[in-house]
């Protein structure tokens, strides 16, 4: 049939994901670094992903496609939610690698989350040029050489969202690049926090959905999360705002972004 659908330009897509959120139906997803229309059955041609996209990569055109079939796409929306419900896929529990395990009590000494040290203007520092031993505890100096990693797995898209690690857990949500930016991630953002790490613009899974679950599963006391300063990473921080939204929590919120250089840039 001829009907309107979505055209993605793929000269101007940088990849970012925010179709991909956007898209309610799971039409769009992100494969080898771009925007790609996967199901034209799932698109029903309202174009919410149009807005979104920073770059107007996207646009209407009426031609051939198969018609809109909604059944298929509350279906599976309603296995995505399952899956997300309760835990990881089996495929994921096939791995012995991604099975859940705790690796540092949240009471362990030193596990208390550290504020985030202010910087001095002008001028920012990276953290790795700040002095040493400016934080107490174990494994919190660069030359210790001690993981802050309090939990297994660590992938956002691998951790199951019932995991006992969520329960009283202050939540780090950091992109993937964070810590090789950042000489000292553990020290000054791991410590006493459970993290979980994620790439929007690699990963096709939509984020909000599994943080929506552990949000709306666990008494998280806190999110913190560092992102780069990157377009692309712009959609992990809205995939917490809408995860926060769909979990109908209120939580305290606080967003870091890093320069590529691990500078923490004000605002």
């Amino acid at each position: 049939m001829i009907r309107r659908i979505i055209r993605i330009d793929e000269d101007k897509c940088t990849g970012c994901g925010l179709c991909a959120e956007a898209c309610h139906e799971g039409a769009i997803k992100i494969i080898d670094g771009k925007a790609r229309l996967t199901r034209e059955d799932y698109c029903d041609g309202l174009g919410d992903c149009l807005p979104a996209c920073p770059e107007e990569a996207i646009s209407f055109e009426e031609r051939e496609a198969p018609a809109y079939d909604e059944a298929a796409v509350l279906a599976a929306k309603a296995a995505a939610t399952k899956a997300a419900a309760g835990g990881t896929a089996g495929a994921h529990h096939s791995c012995p690698g991604s099975a859940p395990q705790a690796l540092k009590s949240h009471s362990c000494p030193g596990s208390a989350p550290q504020a985030i040290r202010p910087l001095s203007f002008p001028g920012l520092q990276p953290f790795g040029a700040m002095g040493a031993g400016t934080v107490s505890g174990p494994g919190t100096g660069p030359e210790t050489g001690y993981s802050e990693l309090m939990q297994w797995p660590v992938q956002l898209k691998l951790v199951p969202p019932k995991a006992p690690c969520f329960n009283k857990a202050h939540l780090l949500i950091a992109a993937d690049c964070t810590a090789f930016a950042c000489g000292t991630f553990h020290r000054d953002y791991m410590q006493g926090r459970v993290t979980v790490i994620g790439c929007p613009k690699l990963d096709s899974e939509d984020y909000s959905e599994r943080l929506a679950a552990i949000f709306a599963n666990n008494d998280i006391l806190d999110i913190t999360v560092v992102r780069m300063v990157v377009p692309c990473c712009g959609g992990l921080v809205q995939a917490v705002h809408k995860a926060l939204e769909k979990s109908g929590k209120s939580l305290p919120l606080q967003v870091i972004t890093l320069a590529t250089n691990g500078t923490v840039l004000p605002g």
